[in-house]
């Protein structure tokens, strides 16, 4: 069991890191931007951090179930 924790680390800490990555990016963005290019960039960080989340869930899942090698399957 513990092997499966060490195996879901590294999909968590690069969905962290890539959700605050695109936070600080589209921040400023937004900060320099007026008008309604400063809305369209608010939900850009939005749209992909719920992506990346949904893909980090996705790959839990198949770490949890014994899929760690997705690519024996093609």
């Amino acid at each position: 069991m513990k092997l499966h924790h060490k195996k879901m680390i590294a999909p968590i800490f690069i969905t962290v890191v890539v959700i605050l990555y695109y936070g600080f990016y589209f921040g400023i963005l937004i900060k320099l931007l007026d008008g309604f290019c400063k809305y369209l960039l608010g939900i850009v960080p939005i749209v992909l951090a719920v992506v990346m989340i949904a893909v980090c869930i996705e790959r839990i899942r198949e770490i949890r179930s014994g899929e760690e090698d997705d690519l024996s399957k093609y």
